[in-house]
């Protein structure tokens, strides 16, 4: 049975999913972004308590095929942001042929549903992604521009500043200056 699952973002999710299926002894055979699938038939009575054990972090059964489209919809923008390589092809191709629906439905279906564009949704998603690369690793700004699919570091920058306020740059400074601060206050309990 293939159970459809809101807000699933990240492989903790998934792992999350997986342990609560497992805890009602229920036995996955597959967990996605957006969806498991388990052996067996759900009970109403299972299904109640794994949406209430997966709702602590945020999680939800989806059962509205409008929801559930939608579901696949994000999870397909993350996958094409997440790719290792480089996709070919654009966002409008890449759902379209991962959901078998023509981009204009499905471009309609997520506006009406979540009060924004398709393109929207993704810049935000890529800069989620573009600060924790500044943050997290060790990538110069040209790098998490490739990576992130942006056709020149000025395309990147310029969306960057749009979405967050600042530019790269900026925002990198404002981690130093956080990690300065620390340090400064570890060094005042000495």
């Amino acid at each position: 049975m293939k159970i459809y699952i809101k807000n699933m973002a990240c492989e903790s999710c998934k792992v999350f999913v997986t342990d609560a299926l497992e805890e009602l002894n229920l036995h996955p055979v597959k967990v996605e972004l957006g969806e498991a699938i388990i052996k067996e038939e759900l009970s109403a009575e299972k299904k109640q308590k794994l949406n209430s054990i997966i709702k602590k972090v945020g999680l939800e059964i989806i059962e509205s095929k409008g929801g559930i489209l939608i579901e696949k919809i994000k999870n397909s923008c993350q996958e094409y942001i997440n790719s290792d390589k480089h996709i070919k092809v654009n966002i409008s191709e890449y759902l379209t042929s991962k959901l078998d629906f023509d981009y204009n439905y499905i471009s309609n279906a997520f506006s009406e549903v979540t009060s924004t564009t398709i393109i929207n949704y993704i810049n935000l998603i890529k800069m989620e992604k573009a600060k924790e690369m500044i943050l997290f690793e060790e990538s110069n700004f040209s790098e998490i521009a490739t990576k992130l699919h942006f056709s020149s570091l000025s395309a990147f920058s310029t969306q960057f500043k749009k979405i967050t306020g600042f530019n790269p740059t900026h925002f990198k400074n404002l981690k130093e200056k956080r990690r300065i601060a620390i340090q400064e206050l570890n060094e005042d309990l000495k």
